[in-house]
């Protein structure tokens, strides 16, 4: 919760970040952090492909999502987050809205972890998801090469699967199309 007596940070805040940075407002208190690195970058690249594939342009899978890098999510209560990846139904988001950020929750979250955000994603952004009505979130761990699958009941969040390694899992909502994990962790076909 917010300081009451502490300067909530504005959009005119987060513009002023450098580009190299991605910022967020959470709770009120603006947030920087660097680009991600290169094995964080290979994971949710890697993951946006395969998922924006099968589950957004129907190659492979049954469509009907839109699957999104690093959108601005502008939640009620005035927090700006910018997950890893977000998905959203086409049901719950037919077109995509005109403006630069999205006003409408995500069905789907990624964060991919890095050693300077997981408590930040874990304790701070995951409790905002679900209060906005998030149904499904997941954490990927680049250097552990672990993937938590999380369901939201109520406003908590249940851990539904944990995978690692080089599997090959069905990892709700996308459960329908297998995802080879061991292309997450930098591993191209044919290496």
């Amino acid at each position: 919760m917010a300081d009451p007596a502490r300067k909530l940070a504005t959009y005119d805040d987060l513009l002023a970040v450098p580009d190299r940075f991605v910022a967020e407002i959470i709770a009120g208190e603006l947030r920087a952090q660097p680009r991600p690195g290169p094995r964080h970058a290979c994971a949710s690249s890697v993951l946006g492909g395969d998922l924006g594939g099968a589950f957004q342009r129907g190659r492979g899978g049954p469509g009907g999502w839109w699957i999104l890098d690093e959108p601005e999510l502008h939640l009620a209560g005035g927090d700006i987050l910018v997950p890893d990846l977000a998905g959203w139904r086409v049901t719950r988001m037919p077109d995509l809205p005109e403006t630069a950020y999205f006003g409408v929750a995500p069905d789907w979250v990624c964060e991919v972890l890095s050693p300077s955000t997981e408590a930040d994603d874990r304790a701070d952004k995951l409790p905002i998801y679900a209060r906005a009505g998030v149904a499904h979130a997941w954490l990927v761990d680049p250097i552990l090469k672990t993937l938590e699958v999380l369901r939201r009941e109520g406003d908590r969040w249940t851990l539904f699967g944990t995978y690692k390694g080089d599997a090959a899992v069905r990892a709700e909502p996308f459960d329908a199309v297998p995802l080879e994990l061991g292309a997450l962790w930098g591993k191209p076909a044919g290496a």
